[in-house]
């Protein structure tokens, strides 16, 4: 007999559905954003770039925070965050404000992120318990990153840019209060346990140099002096960051976790599945607003079908691995999305029909939706709860990180399109990034089965790992 759905959990899930709005829900109202405020083409990615920096470098000190000062504290002042960010976005009248609220939005992201996990990955049993609250946790995060299209596209055409902001302060203001009332309190901080300052200094330049550079590089070139010298810096803090863990009494990344092959594992499933997944919303964003001409408003409708069917993914991804297993969802899941984006690939034309997209947004959203959830299973399992906190934020830096290789390796393979690309080029351009994340999920497959195999001779198949 399966177990209701509680509260705590639907606010967990509307916790991380804020997250993946955030995200997503500002891409339709670029142009009006730019006209509005008087942004330059140049500094209009900015954004949606100032958020990513500001998450991925600060993931992995967000999941230290949740662990140290507790998960129900960061949960709060993260989702508070939100809504005083968002209220102040709302009221922006010049670029600069607008791109500070997005980096302060970036930092409550990096803080709600792994409390969130980490209070279901403590709160719910290993096992089928978890499993179930992690795909629903992941119905509200991979659809969320679909539905923000659609949400964004409504509230653009009907009340302006602004209600892109404005919408978030009830919801992250509600979700503040009832996380405080619901989730389990806080024990008392162990001062035993230190944040290694010196090492969370250097974790948190380096890795946001890493994404900077990365979103940086697209649009700029590999090898103009901002993106040398954020190369050269960011090598050197990652560097300092592994001399001063391994010298560290309570090192912000502990020794056991960078042995625990599980984790490891999944952290590299998270990175691919970022990269290649996470990247299709972009180029059809693309190509419904630029190619098919589409308003903010029929574009957020148009994504409400990938919404639907990544969020009935997720589901079938949790009964899946009960029935086969983690290793054997992914590669289901996995082959499924690979089989959806070469099949949406071929439906990308100048004058064709969404009903004919249909068939290759249905597989890549259902494997996209199981994968999700079995990312996260993989990524929990046999992990401490005192360090699910940092573990979520490994996973999560590494979902950061590969989505910012992943677009910058896709729009530098499809010719350099962005929001202004124009011309014949452009869906040559789409259609060959949709192409290689096909690609890129197969060889993914591959990898998987290889792995699989070798694992099978040791005896360390099952439910527990990828």
């Amino acid at each position: 007999m399966r177990k209701p759905i509680g509260l705590p959990l639907v606010v967990l899930a509307l916790g991380q559905l804020v997250i993946a709005l955030d995200h997503n829900i500002v891409y339709v109202a670029l142009p009006d954003i730019g006209a509005g405020l008087g942004f330059s083409d140049h500094d209009l990615q900015w954004v949606v770039s100032a958020y990513v920096v500001a998450t991925g470098g600060l993931l992995l000190l967000g999941g230290r925070a949740a662990d140290l000062l507790g998960r129900r504290r960061m949960f709060a002042v993260a989702a508070l965050l939100y809504a005083g960010s968002s209220l102040v976005g709302g009221f922006a009248e010049s670029p600069g404000v607008l791109v500070a609220v997005r980096a302060v939005q970036g930092v409550g992201g990096s803080l709600l992120f792994p409390a969130t996990l980490s209070l279901i990955n403590t709160m719910y049993d290993e096992g089928p318990d978890r499993n179930r609250a992690l795909a629903v946790w992941g119905a509200a995060g991979a659809g969320g990153l679909c539905f923000g299209s659609l949400l964004g596209g409504v509230l653009v055409e009907a009340f302006g840019w602004p209600s892109v902001f404005f919408v978030n302060v009830p919801v992250a203001g509600a979700l503040a209060l009832a996380g405080w009332r619901l989730f389990p309190a806080d024990g008392p901080r162990d001062h035993s346990r230190n944040f290694d300052v010196t090492g969370a200094l250097a974790a948190t330049g380096g890795i946001t140099l890493l994404v900077f550079l990365l979103v940086r590089a697209p649009a700029e070139g590999w090898t103009t002096p901002v993106v040398l010298v954020s190369a050269v810096l960011s090598l050197g803090l990652l560097t300092l960051f592994a001399v001063v863990e391994r010298r560290s009494r309570d090192p912000l990344v502990p020794a056991r976790l960078l042995a625990h092959r599980g984790l490891l594992a999944a952290m590299g499933i998270t990175a691919f599945y970022s990269a290649t997944f996470s990247a299709v919303p972009y180029f059809l964003t693309l190509y419904f607003q630029t190619v098919r001409g589409y308003s903010a408003a029929a574009t957020g409708l148009a994504f409400l079908v990938p919404a639907v069917v990544v969020a009935a993914g997720t589901q079938a991804g949790e009964r899946a691995v009960s029935a086969f297993g983690v290793r054997r969802m992914l590669v289901g899941g996995m082959a499924l999305g690979a089989a959806g984006a070469a099949a949406l690939g071929l439906a990308l034309t100048s004058d064709g029909s969404y009903p004919a997209l249909l068939p290759g947004i249905v597989l890549l959203g259902l494997g996209q939706g199981a994968a999700w959830t079995g990312m996260w299973i993989a990524a929990s399992a046999g992990v401490a709860p005192g360090d699910q906190g940092v573990a979520s934020g490994m996973a999560s830096t590494a979902l950061q990180v590969g989505g910012a290789v992943g677009l910058a390796v896709l729009v530098a393979v499809a010719g350099g399109v962005g929001q202004h690309a124009s011309g014949p080029g452009l869906l040559d351009g789409i259609r060959t990034a949709v192409f290689s994340i096909a690609g890129g999920i197969g060889c993914g497959v591959l990898a998987l089965l290889i792995l699989h195999r070798r694992a099978g001779s040791t005896g360390t198949g099952g439910t527990g790992g990828p």
